[in-house]
């Protein structure tokens, strides 16, 4: 999966809309928050977020594609290499979870119309 298949499938999710906080650094946001960052064209990794309970076992699975992010201090954000290495639905995976966790994180008026909790979709 490219960057470029990844930021339409971030963009197709409820309220998701691109942002550029820095100068050709594309990010998908859900209400005020990142859920995903992008890079510039060209880039080969993104990062996105998991639940805390989650990483290691995330990190374990692919250990030369994904570790920690750059730049951001929080456990969860992980840097995924899209190499090949993380399978395209494992890609989908993490980019659901980057963003059902931001979007749990938004008051119940910002979050989208559509958004429906992990726990309720029988997952």
């Amino acid at each position: 999966m490219t960057r470029d298949d990844l930021m339409g499938l971030a963009l197709a999710m409820p309220g998701a809309w691109a942002d550029e906080p820095w100068d050709g650094d594309t990010v998908a946001k859900v209400g005020s928050r990142i859920f995903a960052f992008l890079g510039g064209e060209g880039s080969t990794a993104v990062t996105l977020r998991c639940r805390p309970e989650d990483v290691e076992a995330w990190r374990q699975r692919y250990p030369g594609a994904l570790g920690p992010a750059p730049y951001l201090g929080s456990k969860p954000w992980n840097r995924v290499e899209l190499d090949g290495a993380v399978p395209d639905d494992e890609l989908r995976t993490l980019l659901e979870e980057s963003y059902d966790c931001i979007v749990e994180l938004l008051t119940r008026r910002e979050r989208p119309e559509g958004w429906v909790a992990p726990d309720r979709r029988g997952r």
